[in-house]
């Protein structure tokens, strides 16, 4: 049995709910492995800074169709607040 190796970002680790919706599909996992570790962290850090379940599932559902599509990060995102200082004005519950 092959081992499936999931790449990791460079600040956040890759939550268990995200890897497993990864695993789903070779062809997004294959294009996830092949993003950065920058783009894959502001993956990350775009699906769990959110505060609701519901909204986490959106992101990650929408995260799978995004990679599928080609895209490399979230559309609209200002970037990983906890990577990019510039970023935290855009986030009220972020600590400066």
């Amino acid at each position: 049995m092959t081992k499936i190796i999931v790449a990791e970002g460079v600040l956040h680790d890759l939550p268990g709910d995200m890897e497993k919706a990864l695993k789903t599909d070779a062809a997004i996992l294959e294009r996830w492995n092949k993003l950065t570790p920058i783009q894959r962290n502001e993956w990350i850090c775009w699906v769990t800074i959110v505060k609701k379940e519901q909204t986490r599932m959106e992101h990650i559902h929408r995260m799978l169709e995004e990679l599928s599509e080609g895209k490399r990060k979230p559309c609209c995102w200002p970037g990983c607040p906890h990577r990019r200082p510039s970023a935290q004005k855009w986030f009220k519950h972020i600590e400066k």
